[in-house]
């Protein structure tokens, strides 16, 4: 549950499935405090609304049932004419709106194409109002999901340094010049890009000659964090004396059973859609 607050007026956002829905009820209260109900059915009972309800469901909504909304576009606009939420959908199969029951936090809501259209009837520029509100709540996320994946790179950053550490205290000998060092360095990071990617540096270079950078930049955020873990655990195992041939078998099966898990975890899976 998120909120936003145009004009003054707290709107509540519920996400169902992959999908926002704006608070119609919260919408209402501008223009009627204790009878939002009616002024929605109001709305939805007019001729124009039907008809923008309708075009939507067929835009975005394959079970839509087109021969009842035929039936209620034709009804609509005539005198007496009343149409609930509750009947629309179970009429209809729509999707684009619903009613909420519950004490807390129920009420009528839409998608946002929905909610907007709504608020246009309820007052101009309270929509205005309501756009800005829910595009600046946007902005934040998104600053929020890019300061989230540039924190997984320091992550591995510093994972880095603690992996390079345990490389230079266990591993290499004394009087190495830097070349050699490096070759050393670039061994144990490939041990990682083998685990994980299944490929060496040179060998993903190899492979995508057009792209810049390493095959690192081009990681996901769950191969992000499992690299993190990994270097995390080859510097332990490197102080812990194992051999690289027995590391590699290790390191590749624990990314095996941590991708399994990452990629299956819908938080990781939001992140990376968004990222």
């Amino acid at each position: 549950m998120k909120t936003i607050e145009p004009k003054g007026i707290q709107v509540a956002i519920i996400e169902k499935g992959n999908t926002e829905y704006i608070s119609l009820t919260d919408i209402a209260r501008y223009k009627s405090q204790e009878q939002t109900g009616i002024v929605i059915a109001h709305w939805l009972s007019t001729r124009f609304t039907v008809e923008f309800m309708g075009v939507w469901e067929q835009v975005h909504n394959p079970n839509f049932n087109v021969t009842e909304f035929s039936y209620i576009k034709n009804s609509s606009g005539s005198n007496g004419f009343v149409l609930s939420v509750s009947q629309w959908v179970e009429k209809t199969n729509a999707i684009g709106i619903f009613a909420r029951p519950g004490r807390y936090h129920s009420g009528t809501f839409a998608h946002r194409d929905i909610a907007f259209e709504f608020a246009s009837w309820i007052s101009a520029e309270f929509k205005l109002y309501l756009i800005k509100e829910f595009q600046r709540l946007k902005t934040e996320e998104s600053e929020k999901l890019e300061l989230g994946w540039d924190t997984k790179r320091m992550l591995t950053k510093i994972n880095y340094r603690i992996h390079t550490d345990a490389i230079k205290e266990k591993l290499i000998p004394g009087k190495l010049t830097l070349a050699q060092t490096n070759i050393i360095y670039a061994s144990e990071a490939d041990i990682l890009n083998k685990a994980l990617f299944g490929l060496t540096a040179k060998e993903w270079r190899e492979r995508n000659p057009k792209l810049h950078g390493n095959i690192r930049d081009y990681a996901d955020v769950a191969q992000l964090v499992c690299l993190a873990n990994l270097e995390n655990l080859n510097a332990h195992f490197i102080r812990n004396k194992i051999t690289q041939a027995d590391r590699l078998l290790q390191l590749n099966a624990i990314a095996i059973q941590q991708m399994q898990a990452l990629t299956n975890n819908p938080t990781v899976k939001k992140l990376g859609a968004r990222a």
